[in-house]
């Protein structure tokens, strides 16, 4: 249209009109429409070449950070982390977004979203001139705002925006101003030429903000009708497209009477443009919203697993395939629309996390932890601890991983006690020391200065080693069942310390410099209850220390595999080694072993070790099946200090009340505390696993040595802060 028949439509629009007062207006706002026109027919005919130049004349800095041609990157897309079962775990996103191509998307939706936004989308090019003037005289005219942007042009908004990487850009990609209009419009000329209406279309759909957090209409479609977007129905449709010109005025969450009344103006224009008939306009209209609502929760704050699926998120953020930086792997995460198939057993996890949650409450002075890891795979299977995720101190919520590594968690670790005694018969065995070696080991004892050499050839300082248990002369058998500590002085003076220290190094576990020292064996070192159940996990497998792995495989957007996370393991100890160790712990889940004795008992076959630290701060069950491997752990924790130093650190058990129950000093130990918890995690799920044996050992247990003596017949106060694993 010629600026000439522009007014003169303008002047006949103005004499037929039968109010006054719009007369007025439309003849005073005639001239700088006319003006208009003319400079929207006039960018029409400007190459792109001269872009720059107009903009230069009318922009500001800001304007200038706009491309001069578009680019079709993929959007951001949504993330899923997926259970070993295939169900769902959680979301992680920026946006949260799923792209569906158009021939997943209801034809009534693409009708009520064109209906209301661009009505001849098919008829016209980038720019629809008629609509675009039918908009500038409603304007002047009425005092209101009616878009008239095309379906195009809007695109080309969201493009900008969606590809923004930094504040200026997001700036110019919203500033208004007449440069960045005329920017736009010639990227949508261009992008028309190379794109057909369907792929303009289609991408729009999966582009646009529908309110509440859902970008793109899938998300839309199942957030708040919980449907797929082919599975929309004329008025669930009407009320996405009404959605698009404001998201946040017409929230349906927010402002239903808003989201209702837009709803129907929709139905009204559908019905309008024959895309619905009049008897469904009119039922469509009197129904109510009928929202149903789905949550994409972000992240893993409230799944089912909190700190399984955060520990899976760590690790992959520490993994090369999805970037060469943590920013570029976390970007790769929360915009590649990965599926990620993790390891993690859902059975297993409410087993877990019912163990933990039942015997310490998250408010209570001691944080409960339990770590599950498939021997021979380096699967993990669950993690699970009292304190749930959050930030809110009165509920005891925390965002410290106390299960995993550090570096996965940002936990230091807890003392693992005597569960390290697993590391030094390990060390004996591998330098030929046989499981008959007795030694007198009295209740006290002494191992002077240079009993022990670290792995630089220096010698430790003298060690003043007690039992908590039995004292007697015993085989390693009977010493490792019954947990003797100066039994086990002895047998690391014979190993030797770095030999032991290596043991445990080949499991997985770091040994810093500082703890290579006589008490070793007693477990100084800070552990996570993971790197306890992957070491475990050695001698059930048959001597294959595998590195614990959250993940089996992730794939790309378009479901083509990515990368597959396979075993990364190696041989810790000969089969022939592994077998005795078994034999060994086995008889702690038998009759007469203290965990058994303690209701730890499983229908299939199973070996444990238990363990208490210096103090009490911690007790410890290791225990496992061939096919899975447990680490069950208890610790003291200062948490209502009036001194915020203090809080987290690590206190005796002795003394604090666990859900409900005062523990005194006889009621801390490895298989009475940390024991049962144990169990009550594997006996849920121990009709999932399979009966099978340990391996033979090369020997059975030797005749017994002289008969050992209890360490006391009562309660004696030398006790008192004595390791006690019973």
């Amino acid at each position: 249209m010629a600026p000439q028949d522009f007014r003169d439509s303008l002047r006949r629009a103005a004499q037929s009109e039968t109010h006054s007062r719009h007369r007025t207006v439309l003849i005073a706002a005639m001239a700088r429409l006319s003006g208009l026109a003319g400079l929207l027919i006039a960018l029409i005919l400007i190459p792109t070449t001269a872009i720059v130049a107009v903009t230069v004349s009318k922009a500001t800095d800001d304007a200038l950070d706009l491309p001069l041609t578009l680019e079709d990157q993929p959007s951001p897309q949504t993330s899923r982390l997926l259970a070993s079962n295939g169900d769902l775990i959680a979301y992680f996103y920026n946006e949260n977004r799923q792209d569906v191509p158009l021939s997943e998307i209801a034809p009534v939706m693409q009708d009520a979203l064109l209906s209301i936004e661009d009505a001849r989308f098919y008829d016209h090019g980038a720019l629809d001139l008629k609509g675009t003037l039918r908009a500038l005289v409603n304007n002047a005219a009425e005092g209101q705002t009616q878009g008239g942007s095309s379906i195009t042009q809007q695109l080309v908004k969201l493009t900008l925006l969606s590809q923004a990487t930094t504040d200026e850009q997001r700036r110019a990609a919203t500033k208004k101003s007449t440069a960045r209009k005329i920017r736009e419009l010639k990227l949508a000329i261009e992008y028309e030429e190379k794109h057909t209406k369907k792929q303009i279309l289609e991408r729009y759909l999966n582009l646009a903000y529908f309110g509440d957090g859902a970008y793109g209409i899938s998300a839309a479609a199942f957030h708040y009708f919980s449907k797929a977007p082919n599975e929309l129905n004329a008025r669930q449709a009407a009320t996405l497209a009404g959605l698009v010109k404001n998201p946040v005025e017409f929230d349906p969450n927010v402002y239903p009477e808003k989201a209702l009344q837009r709803r129907n103006t929709v139905l009204a224009v559908m019905e309008r443009l024959g895309k619905i008939t009049p008897e469904q306009g009119a039922e469509y209209r009197a129904a109510p919203l009928g929202l149903k609502i789905t949550e994409f929760p972000n992240g893993c704050v409230g799944v089912t697993g909190e700190f399984s699926c955060d520990y899976a998120r760590q690790w992959l953020l520490a993994q090369p395939t999805l970037g060469a930086t943590p920013d570029e792997r976390r970007a790769t995460l929360e915009r590649g629309g990965l599926t990620i198939k993790s390891n993690i057993d859902l059975g297993m996890q409410s087993a877990a996390d019912d163990a933990v949650r039942s015997t310490v409450k998250s408010t209570d002075e001691a944080i409960a932890a339990l770590a599950m890891i498939e021997p021979g795979t380096g699967k993990v299977r669950a993690v699970a601890q009292s304190r749930p995720m959050g930030r809110s101190k009165k509920r005891g919520e925390s965002f410290i991983n106390f299960v995993v590594p550090g570096a996965y968690g940002q936990s230091g670790g807890f003392p693992a006690g005597s569960t390290f005694k697993m590391f030094t018969v390990a060390a004996a065995l591998k330098n030929g020391i046989d499981v008959g070696q007795t030694y007198n080991s009295p209740r006290d004892l002494t191992m002077p200065a240079g009993s022990y050499f670290d792995c630089e050839g220096n010698g430790t300082a003298l060690w003043k080693v007690s039992n908590s248990t039995v004292s007697g002369r015993m085989n390693m058998y009977e010493g490792t069942r019954k947990s003797v500590n100066t039994y086990f002085a002895q047998l690391e003076k014979q190993a030797g310390l770095c030999n032991t220290v290596r043991a445990a190094e080949a499991m997985g576990i770091k040994v810093p410099r500082q703890n290579q020292v006589g008490p070793f064996t007693l477990g100084v070192t800070d552990v996570s209850p993971l790197d306890m159940a992957s070491a475990y996990a050695t001698a059930a497998s048959g001597g294959m220390y595998c590195k614990p792995r959250p993940v089996d495989e992730i794939l790309d957007s378009s479901g083509k595999l990515l990368k597959k996370f396979d075993p990364n393991c190696k041989r810790a100890l000969t089969k022939d080694q592994a077998a005795q160790i078994n034999d060994i712990l086995r008889g702690v889940q038998e009759p007469g072993g203290f965990g058994f004795s303690n209701g730890t008992g499983l229908k299939v076959p199973s070996a444990a070790k238990t363990g208490t630290t210096q103090d009490n701060k911690a007790v410890w069950y290791s225990g496992y099946t061939p096919e899975l491997a447990t680490a069950s752990m208890i610790a003291g924790v200062v948490t209502n200090s009036k001194n915020p130093e203090l809080n987290g650190r690590p206190k005796s058990l002795a003394g604090v009340t666990i859900n409900g129950r005062l523990l005194d000093f006889n009621s801390v130990g490895g298989s009475s505390l940390a024991g049962p918890m144990w169990a009550k995690a594997m006996q849920k799920i121990q009709d999932s696993l399979t009966p099978v044996n340990f391996d033979p050992p090369p020997k059975r247990a030797p005749a017994r040595a002289a008969a050992p003596k209890k360490s006391g017949d009562g309660p004696d106060r030398r006790d008192r802060g004595r390791k006690r694993d019973r």
